[in-house]
């Protein structure tokens, strides 16, 4: 009896273990989800299709409009391109094979038009109607194009959906097996839900044959662009967006950022009725898979739009442009009001995007400390006050810390001289010995 009743606290601590296991990997898979920005969310749920056979991801793909613009001096101030010099982007690169392989004739000035379509993943995204309104091109140019397009490196490029940019990827590879190509044509969605046995009596191949064009097609990339510098052209995909109608500001959240996943419940139960249990344990996986993505995603969107109108509310003066100028706002401050681990705070502003009228910013670039516990003024504030002292100073007489002190003091911010020696050098200025001039009379 005592046996029995040891065996059964060992099987349930063994069952609370598991389930204490599902709960950390569930919740570690939301926060990857959080993490992700909208390019590296689209990246991974179009991974996520390929694998379940019993989702559907919709992207509404939405095109950028402004570079990152740097929030800490002016609405007019633009950083430059984010993307390193030496990081070539997806169209720059079309654009050089363009124009060294092509005579200039009216086709090459279609291609030409349709760069500007193919978005940083190397997707084609204007539909053939769009096209023909935009340039009034008939029909055979408009393919001739596109096919042209279709042709440049890398592989897979000017696609408009994923099962094409994988057939052009096959076409191209001298090394793929004989049959993948036709596989891909004519039985993509077959290959995608593993009706193996379906494949091998459509080709007459074996279910090993199936195998191999499988695990080739795995080897290929669902985002032929994604080698390149990642921000292209120094634009990027906002997360939220915020503007004015008619007067009245309204912050709303990207079509990008709103992916949305959609479950096959007609096909999974039809597989979930076979008898082989294998089938049936794997579908069961496959569906718990998509209610976690579904779940994760929610959240997403719900934590970044609740963070940005959270930001919104404190900077309200700069989003107005009633002031360049922040207030300070700290992680804690937001994690507050929002019951919310600062952590996760953190992860929701860290690569998410605002577009405005006036440039596109990071969320994370609206937190600022204070200057000291007392004060409204934050420390970023503090610093452009002191910079705008410096460069309306006397050249050949600059003026001390001190001084600076006394001038921010009677606008209202109080600091010590220390702290604003620690400020001026964060922003790089000499101190006032070294900023001296002798300037011609």
């Amino acid at each position: 009896m005592v046996m029995k009743q040891g065996f059964t606290q060992n099987q349930t601590q063994q069952q609370k273990q598991v389930q204490r296991l599902a709960m950390t990997q569930t919740l570690q898979q939301s926060i990857q989800m959080l993490q992700y920005n909208a390019e590296e969310l689209q990246n991974f749920l179009k991974q996520k299709e390929m694998d379940n056979p019993l989702i559907t991801v919709e992207v509404a793909e939405e095109r950028p409009l402004s570079k990152v613009s740097k929030n800490s001096d002016t609405h007019e101030t633009f950083m430059n391109q984010i993307a390193s010099d030496t990081e070539q982007s997806l169209f720059d690169y079309l654009l050089d094979q363009v124009h060294l392989t092509m005579r200039d004739t009216p086709l090459r000035k279609l291609v030409l038009f349709l760069l500007d379509y193919v978005d940083q993943n190397g997707y084609l995204r204007i539909t053939k109607d769009e096209i023909k309104q935009k340039t009034q091109a008939d029909d055979i140019a408009i393919m001739d194009a596109i096919t042209l397009l279709q042709q440049l490196d890398p592989p897979g490029v000017g696609a408009r959906t994923l099962q094409e940019s994988l057939m052009l990827q096959t076409e191209n590879d001298e090394g793929s097996p004989e049959i993948a190509y036709m596989v891909l044509e004519e039985s993509f969605d077959d290959l995608v839900d593993r009706n193996w046995e379906k494949i091998a009596q459509r080709y007459d191949i074996t279910l090993v044959e199936v195998q191999e064009v499988f695990d080739y097609v795995r080897t290929l990339t669902p985002n032929p662009g994604a080698g390149f510098g990642k921000q292209d052209r120094g634009y990027i995909t906002p997360d939220l967006i915020f503007k004015l109608e008619n007067g009245e500001p309204r912050l709303i959240q990207s079509k990008a950022s709103r992916p949305r996943v959609s479950f096959s419940q007609e096909y999974f139960e039809q597989l979930r009725k076979k008898a082989d249990d294998e089938v049936s344990s794997y579908v069961n996986e496959k569906k718990r898979e998509y209610d976690w993505i579904a779940k994760s995603l929610t959240q997403r969107q719900d934590t970044i739009l609740r963070v940005g109108k959270i930001i919104f509310e404190r900077q309200q003066d700069f989003f107005l442009q009633k002031s360049k100028e922040l207030s300070p706002l700290m992680l804690r401050d937001v994690a507050n009001k929002l019951h919310l681990h600062e952590s996760t705070v953190s992860r929701a502003v860290n690569g998410k995007y605002i577009a405005t009228p006036f440039g596109t910013f990071e969320l994370r670039s609206f937190f600022s400390n204070a200057v000291n516990q007392t004060s409204d003024v934050s420390a970023d504030a503090a610093k452009l006050k002191i910079k705008e002292i410096i460069d309306q100073e006397d050249k050949e007489k600059p003026i001390s810390d001190a001084k600076i002190e006394k001038q921010l003091k009677a606008q209202g911010v109080t600091i010590s001289r220390r702290t604003v020696a620690k400020y001026r050098e964060a922003l790089g200025i000499p101190s006032s010995s070294k900023r001296k001039r002798y300037l011609e009379k």
